[in-house]
Order: structure tokens, then C-alpha cells, then sequence
């Protein structure tokens, strides 16, 4: 298969090997005469840079700028080092630069190109199940600061994202299952016969059929809403509590992936879903289940409670002082703009512990 979504947010292409010669073909037809400069990290230089520039032989010659991978890489200093490099290459606003690798290569190397002479174009090529499914699409980008998940950002699209399936082969599986949060969510916020699908093919899964229509949920809801004024506020589903978490394990030196944090994230908002009377405890021990025998799930220590909901007061979907979740009525059906308190978020957490034990 190979699939292609026109849209107005950038070109996405979705395929296996071909896809890179539909990116050579794009680059000739918009980039001849331009500079590239390709943004790795120590990982994708090593396994997908060569593959990369073996379909697209003039690549072999560009500019590359590489950061470690990790979370730790999206932040200012590393921007103003890769500001810096661009400045003393010359690189002028006709520049495009590839952003070859998962999620916090493209939020980097999209926010970067966003700032660096008031905009130069980007493109990404992702390399990990999580960025193919969602950090590349829907023109999102951002940076950590003071210690908040991607508290610096722009709505700014890439001029196209080529997702090649191929890449996935250079993930360790423990990548792979934290690029799955993200499917799964995409079902349970917006089709369950989706979510059904994806649950029943877990020993085969097909990644292509899997990548394209993640791609095609969060594609026509980014369409319906770029800047997130109402319905894109689903995306988040999960993410609230989950980017707190995350932080906070940074904080704490804990490793702990994008996803996994989700997941955790996913099933504390499924404790509020509860709590507010909006979710089935039927469909909830579905969830638990699966995510159990799925992501490393792990019990929230109670001292880390208020830290966690202090945290999640920086989220952008909230209004001053007040928590705006998004929440599950059902399995592929959500709601935005759910306000929380304080104590409903504290009992939610607690819930969730509670369900580990049983």
C-alpha cells in the first residue's frame, strides 16, 4: 500500500521504501536550489540517515545537525546551539530542513525552523511508531521550559511529512509499544471500531494499515480544528496527566518514554471519565486490561500526587485556576472542556493505584 493525504496542513505520505523517492521527487520539484540541512539524532544518524541517503544520493552531502535523543534535547539551549550553526553555514529563508526521527526531533526541528529568520520551511521524515501516528502531523511543534512539557511552541505546518514504514524495523520493541498509546488513543477518542481493530491484531500488526489510519483520525480532526479551539482539544485525551507525569519523571531522573506516560495519563482521565459519571466501569476494566498486558504501568506515590496536579496547572487547554479535561463517554467518543477540581483530579489518582492492586 501506498497511500497520500493532499492537505492543507502539508503533504503526508504514507508508505513503505517508495515514500523516499516520492521525498526525492519533492525535494527536486520545491528544493532544487536550496540549502538542506537534515536534523538527526545519535540514533537515526546510525540507522536511518544511511537508508535516507542511499534512496536520495545527494543527501550524502548535506548538512547535519545532530542531538542527543531524549526528551532532554527539547530546550532552549539546544535550539540556540542548532540557531547558532545554521547562522554560521549562512543559511538563508529558501532553506529547508529534514527533521529524520521521532518525536522530539520533529517538535525540535519544527520549532526551530518556525524562529530562524521569522520561518523557514521543514519537513518530516519520521522514524519512530509514535512520531508516524503523531508528533510529525497536524503542524504542532514545540520545546520543555522551566521544566514543563512543550511550554514553548507554534502552530507551524512542515511542507510535507513522509512516513516510511520501513523505519519502524530500527525500533527495540519497548519504542514500539510506546508508540501504540497513541493508536489506541486515536480509537478510543474517536473510533471504536478502530480501537477493536487494532486490539484484535496485536500479535500481526499491520504498522502500514495502522500508521494511515491514525494518520486519517487525527488528519480530519486537525483539519475541523488547526488551532485547537474546540474539537482538536480530543487529542489530548490522555495528556494532561500524562505530560505531568512525564515531567515529572525527568525531574526525578525515572526513564520513562512519551507514551508510557501516556498511558498512565490515559487511565487516571478514565478515573475522572468515572468520577464525572460519563464512562462505564465495564468499558473501564476493558482499558485496564489491555493497557496492563500492554505498557509498563506503574503505581503514582502519594507524595507525588500534588506535585503531578501542581504541574498539570500549566496545560494549555486550561482557564486560570480551572482543570478543562478531555474526558470518555464511551470507547471512541470523547468530550472536551470537562472542568475538574482539584479534589476530583487527587481521588482520580488515587482510583487509579487502586486498580493496579486488583
Amino acid at each position: 500500500m501506498h497511500s497520500f493525504l493532499s492537505t492543507s496542513i502539508g503533504d503526508v505520505f504514507v508508505g513503505k521504501s517508495s515514500v523516499l523517492i516520492d521525498l526525492a521527487h519533492f525535494l527536486s520539484e520545491n528544493y532544487s536550489n536550496s540549502a538542506k540541512i537534515v536534523l538527526v539524532d545519535s540514533n537515526t544518524i546510525a540507522y536511518c540517515f544511511p537508508i535516507l541517503a542511499e534512496a536520495i544520493p545527494e543527501l550524502k552531502e548535506v548538512e547535519l545537525i545532530e542531538v542527543e535523543p531524549g526528551e532532554g534535547s527539547k530546550d532552549l539551549e539546544i535550539c540556540a546551539h542548532i540557531w547558532q550553526t545554521l547562522s554560521e553555514l549562512n543559511i538563508d529563508r529558501h532553506a529547508v530542513i529534514i527533521n529524520l526521527g521521532g518525536g522530539v526531533v520533529t517538535d525540535l526541528g519544527g520549532f526551530v525552523a518556525a524562529i530562524y529568520k521569522r520561518g523557514v520551511d521543514c519537513i518530516n521524515v519520521p522514524t519512530s511508531l509514535l512520531a508516524q501516528v503523531d508528533a510529525s502531523v497536524g503542524s504542532k511543534n514545540g520545546i520543555d521550559f522551566m521544566g514543563f512539557k512543550n511550554q514553548l511552541g507554534a502552530f507551524t505546518p512542515p511542507k510535507g511529512v513522509f512516513v516510511c514504514i520501513d523505519f519502524l524495523r530500527t525500533l527495540d520493541k519497548r519504542q514500539l509499544i510506546s508508540g501504540m498509546a497513541e493508536v489506541f488513543k486515536h480509537g478510543l477518542i474517536a473510533d471504536s471500531a478502530y480501537f477493536n481493530e487494532v486490539v484484535a491484531q496485536l500479535n500481526d500488526i499491520d504498522f502500514e494499515k495502522v500508521v494511515f489510519k491514525s494518520i486519517a483520525i487525527k488528519h480530519q480532526i486537525v483539519t475541523n480544528d488547526p488551532f485547537e479551539k474546540g474539537e482538536r482539544k480530543k487529542l489530548n485525551f490522555g495528556h494532561t496527566a500524562g505530560h505531568a507525569i512525564e515531567s515529572l519523571s525527568l525531574e526525578k531522573g525515572v526513564e520513562l518514554l512519551h507514551g508510557e506516560a501516556i498511558a498512565i495519563g490515559m487511565l487516571i482521565e478514565i478515573e475522572l471519565s468515572l468520577l464525572k459519571g460519563l464512562f462505564s466501569v465495564q468499558q473501564q476494566k476493558e482499558v485496564y486490561s489491555l493497557y496492563q498486558s500492554f505498557f509498563p504501568l506503574f503505581a503514582i506515590k502519594e507524595s507525588d500526587i500534588e506535585a503531578i496536579i501542581q504541574r498539570s496547572k500549566q496545560d494549555k487547554k486550561n482557564r486560570g485556576e480551572v482543570f478543562q479535561f478531555t474526558l470518555l463517554e464511551s470507547i471512541g467518543k470523547a468530550i472536551i472542556n470537562q472542568e475538574i477540581s482539584n479534589k476530583e483530579y487527587y481521588q482520580a489518582i488515587i482510583n487509579y493505584n487502586n486498580q493496579l492492586t486488583l
